[in-house]
C-alpha cells in the first residue's frame, strides 16, 4: 500500500483521476463454470495436464478452475473470522495459484478474450494477477479496466463488513497534485482523532513530521509525507501542521492514528426556499452501516416533508450494490420500481443464463422495498419519498454503486440531474474471491439498467461539459467548493443545484455557463481524492446471508 500511496504523490498530477476511483459489484464466491452442479469447489483434485504439483501450461488449453483452487505456497491454518470454518488451504506452490488464477480468468473475466495467455510458470503471484487483463482502450482513450487489484483476504473481510479502518479520520484532496502542491482536508468522520483534534473541511495540510506538503519532493521527503498521512499501523504519532479555513495562521496537531469507523451518511436535513423545502443527504460509502443510517435519513425527509432531494455522492467510491437498491427505492418508491429491474448482469459469453460465480440462475438484481438486514432488522419496509426527479452532486471520485443509482433511476424514467463533473465510469463489477488467503477482483460483468442500458464507462457528466465517451445528463459542472462546508447553501455544487432547481440554468456562484466551460477541464478534473481502501472504490453485490 506504501509503494501506491507514493506513487499518487509523486505521479499523481500526469494519472487521470479515474484511476484512483472505481466501484466493486461483489459476492463471496469462487470460479466456476456456470453450471449449478459444478459450482461446488473442488480442493486438490488432479489436474489434466501434468502433474497436480507440477501442471504444464500449454497455451490456450485451459483446466477447470476447481482442479487448483486452494493449493497454496503458504497454507493459512486456523478459523476464517467471518465464516467460523476452517480455511480450506492445503500445501501447493505459487504455481498452482497462478494456474488458478490464469483459470478463474479464462472462465470468468468480461473480456476474456482479450487477455494474452502468459506462461504461469515464469512470474509471482501478484504480478501474473496484473498481467490477466485487457489492454483496450474506451471512447475517450482510457484503459478499458481501470479496476484490477487484490487485498488480503483477512483485510477484506474486516473492511467490508464493518467499514473499520486504520487512520486520523479524514479524507484530503489533491487541490494540486504537482509540485507547488496544494493538500485538504474533503470531511471528517465525527469523533475520529481529526475531529477531536479540531480539524475540519477546508484546513489546508502545511507540513508532515517537518516536511513541507508543498514542496517536498525528494525520496526520503515523500516517504515522511506517505507514512504521516496514510499511517500503516494502529498508534502511530505524526505532528501535522494545518491552515484552517479562514485562518491566516498556522497550527500544529498531534494525530495518533487509530482504528476508524466511517459515519456513511452525514448531514442530513432539509433547507427551506422560497418554492419549498429541499433535502440534503451527504452520502460517502455503501457500507454496512449505511443501510440504518439511509433509512433514519429518509424517514426524517419524509417527515419534512420535501419537495426536491440533493444527493451528495461526490466522495462515494462505490460498496455493497445492495445498498444502492435500497437507496434508489426510497428515493423513488414503490410505484415507479414496482416490478422493475434496479440491475441486470452480463456475463461474458459462456454464461448466457447462470451466474459463473454462484452457479445459480443469472436473475435480475430488484429494487429492494425491504432492508436486507446490514445494519437493520432484515424485511424491514423501507420507507420512501416517491420523487421524480433527484439532484445528484458528482466528481470524479462518484463511482460504481454511486452510478448504479444514477442509471437505475434513469432506467425508470425518474429525471437525474448531475451537479458538479464527469463521474469514474464503471458500468463493470466483480465478486471478491479468496484463494489462499488474497482476495482477487477481476472484472466479470457489465451492469444493465431497465432499459438495457450500461454503456457508461467514460461516466456521466453534466450537459454542459460534455467530452468523448461520456454519457450527458442535464445539469451543470460545479466545482467541489473547500472553501464552504458540506450542505452550506452557499457551497458551489450545492448553490448550483439550488439555482438549477429554480431557473434551469448553470449561471451560480459567480461563475457564468462560458466559464464553467473553459474551467470544465481544469477544474475538478485537477481535484483528486486521495485513495480510500480499494474495495469502497467498487461496486459489492452481497447480502449479509450470502
Amino acid at each position: 500500500m506504501k509503494s501506491q500511496l507514493k506513487y499518487q504523490l509523486t505521479k499523481l498530477g500526469n494519472m487521470s483521476s479515474s484511476l484512483l476511483v472505481g466501484s466493486i459489484l461483489l459476492l463471496q464466491g469462487c470460479g466456476g463454470d456456470g453450471n449449478p452442479d459444478d459450482n461446488q469447489t473442488l480442493v486438490g483434485t488432479l489436474v489434466t495436464s501434468g502433474s497436480s504439483d507440477s501442471p504444464v501450461w500449454n497455451e490456450g488449453v485451459f483446466d477447470s478452475s476447481n482442479s487448483f483452487s486452494a493449493l497454496c505456497e503458504s497454507p493459512r491454518t486456523g478459523l476464517s473470522q467471518t465464516t467460523g470454518a476452517p480455511f480450506p488451504d492445503l500445501s501447493g506452490s505459487t504455481l498452482l495459484e497462478n494456474h488458478w488464477l490464469r483459470s478463474w480468468t479464462n472462465e470468468t473475466y468480461l473480456w476474456y478474450r482479450e487477455v494474452t495467455d502468459f506462461d504461469p510458470g515464469l512470474y509471482e503471484t501478484v504480478p501474473y494477477f496484473d498481467l490477466l487483463k485487457t489492454d483496450a482502450v474506451t471512447e475517450s482513450g482510457a484503459p478499458k479496466d481501470q479496476f484490477h487489484f487484490t487485498v488480503p483476504t483477512d483485510e477484506w473481510e474486516a473492511l467490508s463488513q464493518s467499514g473499520v479502518s486504520a487512520g486520523y479520520g479524514f479524507q484530503i484532496v489533491f487541490l494540486s497534485s504537482i509540485i507547488p502542491r496544494e493538500i485538504a482536508v474533503a470531511y471528517v468522520e465525527p469523533d475520529s482523532p481529526a475531529d477531536l483534534a479540531g480539524m475540519a473541511r477546508g484546513a489546508r495540510i502545511i507540513s508532515v513530521d517537518g516536511v513541507s506538503a508543498e514542496t517536498g519532493s525528494s525520496e526520503s521527503e515523500i516517504d515522511v509525507l506517505n507514512e504521516g498521512l496514510f499511517p500503516s499501523n494502529i498508534g502511530e504519532t505524526h505532528n501535522i501542521e494545518i491552515q484552517d479555513l479562514g485562518s491566516s495562521e498556522t497550527r500544529f496537531v498531534n494525530l495518533t492514528s487509530s482504528t476508524i469507523t466511517s459515519t456513511p451518511v452525514q448531514n442530513v436535513k432539509a433547507l427551506d426556499t422560497a418554492s419549498g423545502k429541499v433535502g440534503y443527504i451527504l452520502f460517502n460509502d455503501h457500507i454496512a452501516t449505511a443501510e440504518a443510517q439511509l433509512i433514519d435519513a429518509v424517514e426524517q425527509l419524509s417527515a419534512e416533508p420535501i419537495d426536491d432531494l440533493v444527493l451528495d455522492l461526490r466522495y462515494n467510491g462505490g460498496g455493497f450494490l445492495a445498498i444502492a437498491s435500497e437507496l434508489a427505492y426510497m428515493i423513488a418508491g414503490p410505484t415507479a420500481t414496482n416490478g422493475q429491474i434496479f440491475e441486470q448482469l452480463v456475463f461474458n459469453d459462456k454464461h448466457p443464463v447462470f451466474n459463473p460465480v454462484t452457479g445459480e440462475i443469472n436473475d435480475p438484481v430488484p429494487f429492494f422495498d425491504q432492508a436486507l438486514g446490514f445494519s437493520t432488522t432484515a424485511g424491514t419496509a423501507l420507507p420512501s419519498l416517491n420523487l421524480s426527479r433527484v439532484f445528484v452532486l458528482a466528481s470524479s471520485g462518484t463511482c460504481s454503486a454511486s452510478e448504479s443509482i444514477i442509471n437505475s433511476l434513469r432506467g425508470v424514467d425518474i429525471e437525474v440531474i448531475l451537479i458538479g463533473n464527469t463521474t469514474c465510469g464503471k458500468p463493470y463489477g466483480f465478486y471478491a474471491t479468496d484463494n489462499c488467503g488474497t482476495s482477487y477482483f477481476s472484472i466479470q460483468f457489465q451492469a444493465e439498467n431497465a432499459q438495457g442500458f450500461g454503456e457508461y464507462a467514460d461516466g456521466f457528466t453534466p450537459q454542459n461539459i460534455g467530452s468523448p465517451g461520456t454519457v450527458s445528463l442535464p445539469g451543470c459542472f460545479a466545482e467541489d467548493d473547500l472553501n464552504n462546508l458540506l450542505g452550506d447553501e452557499n457551497e458551489g455544487m450545492l448553490s448550483t443545484a439550488l439555482v438549477y432547481r429554480v431557473s434551469g440554468t448553470c449561471v451560480a456562484v459567480g461563475k457564468t455557463v462560458t466559464d464553467a466551460l473553459e474551467d470544465s477541464y481544469i477544474g475538478l478534473s485537477t481535484q483528486t481524492l486521495t485513495p480510500k481502501p480499494l474495495w469502497l472504490l467498487n461496486r459489492i453485490m452481497d447480502r449479509p446471508d450470502d
